[in-house]
């Protein structure tokens, strides 16, 4: 087992910090409840950061997955919100690994380039939630070969400011296929052109955080037979490796939000003085802080064993899930432990801890509950009676 960071990933956080340097906590303040950081997500896309993970031949920087989770880290680890872009990080994968040789041609470069955005991944509804199976959206299929969709999604999360959007849909009903999983495909969808059309709408639902998340309604909107991913009714296989991806690259958020926590209370345990002492003498405010740490260290080697193993194209699942259970517990004892650091003043806007405070307990909950990630664990893993 080696250690050694290589020195290119020392040169990407280099790079990716500087790049936030210019968009300190002032900026994320003014954005403050609900507007969109374009300017942010612009400045990804120009460098060519939010391209990590596509291949050279489409224009991309054809990283590794351990870079592509580094950008992300340090991307929360200087006090940005990589909530705002990371889906276009995972969403293409889909299309890289199942799509056409004419869908990569056509989408993968200019996703690459920033011509076209991939943010919004229509998967969860209101009346599904987190069993994908019993989705209703569904597409019908036309005798020319293109598709009718109707139906809900929720949670799209940046669906105002993406040009395609990843659907899933039902394209045979549930009652009428063998396992749960089968029936469903996978689409890309001009999200401009429904809009256009007047087949979509999209509703903001304002939440605790910045975080751009909407509900979307599909009404009769047109899709052409080459809108399809991969194989008819195995779209939810296709997504898998995109939801792997996609906790990989959470935890190491939830890394960056750890650091940055960690390193604002311990600095700030150093400065302040109460009753004639630093206040980072007391055991009360000095052991969390290091508990933290302690936490974010053990998380993150789950997070570079879970990236290994997608980038050897070993199975990965379940150190996916890992990283992100660990890594998401780890930030919030972080947060929780920076806040009760800074007393009063955590609560201030000017600090910043507050916002990424609300920030970073979103991903307890998001893309997947912890509580179903140690159900996973407990019947994949470990031969346990199945509890959902």
């Amino acid at each position: 087992m080696d250690f050694t960071f290589d020195p290119d990933l020392e040169e990407i956080r280099t790079g990716v910090r500087d790049l936030c340097s210019k968009f300190p906590g002032e900026y994320w303040r003014a954005l403050e409840p609900s507007t969109y950081p374009s300017e942010f997500v612009d400045a990804l896309t120009q460098d060519g950061w939010l391209a990590a993970l596509i291949p050279e031949q489409y224009g991309g920087a054809g990283l590794t997955m351990t870079a592509a989770s580094v950008i992300m880290e340090e991307i929360n680890a200087s006090g940005c919100n990589s909530g705002a872009c990371h889906a276009q990080m995972y969403t293409m994968g889909t299309i890289l690994r199942h799509g056409s040789d004419e869908q990569k041609q056509h989408y993968l470069p200019k996703i690459a380039s920033g011509e076209l955005r991939l943010q919004a991944f229509g998967v969860t509804e209101p009346t599904a939630g987190s069993d994908t199976t019993k989705i209703s959206t569904f597409a019908e299929k036309r005798a020319d070969g293109s598709w009718l969709v109707n139906g809900q999604k929720i949670w799209t999360s940046r669906a105002e400011h993406s040009d395609l959007m990843l659907l899933l849909a039902r394209t045979t009903p549930a009652d009428q296929v063998e396992k749960r999983t089968d029936g469903i495909s996978t689409f890309i969808v001009d999200m401009k052109a429904a809009l256009t059309a007047g087949t979509m709408t999209i509703r903001p639902i304002k939440t605790l955080m910045n975080h751009a998340t909407t509900e979307v309604f599909l009404d009769g909107v047109e899709l052409p037979a080459e809108a399809l991913v991969g194989v008819e009714g195995q779209g939810f296989k296709a997504i898998l490796g995109g939801m792997n991806a996609e906790r990989i690259l959470i935890a190491a958020e939830c890394i960056g939000d750890s650091r940055w926590f960690i390193e604002k209370a311990a600095a700030y345990s150093n400065e302040r003085e109460v009753f004639g002492r630093k206040i980072g003498a007391n055991q009360g405010v000095q052991f969390p802080i290091a508990r933290a740490y302690a936490a974010m260290e053990a998380a993150n080697l789950m997070r570079y064993k879970a990236a290994w193993l997608y980038e050897q194209g070993q199975a990965h699942g379940s150190e996916a899930n890992m990283a992100k259970l660990l890594a998401s517990e780890a930030s919030w004892a972080a947060a929780n432990a920076c806040l009760d650091t800074h007393g009063g003043f955590g609560f201030a806007e000017e600090y910043d801890i507050e916002r990424k405070f609300r920030e970073t307990r979103l991903y307890s909950v998001a893309p997947v509950s912890n509580n179903l990630v140690l159900a996973f664990l407990g019947q994949n893993v470990l031969g346990m009676p199945r509890s959902y």
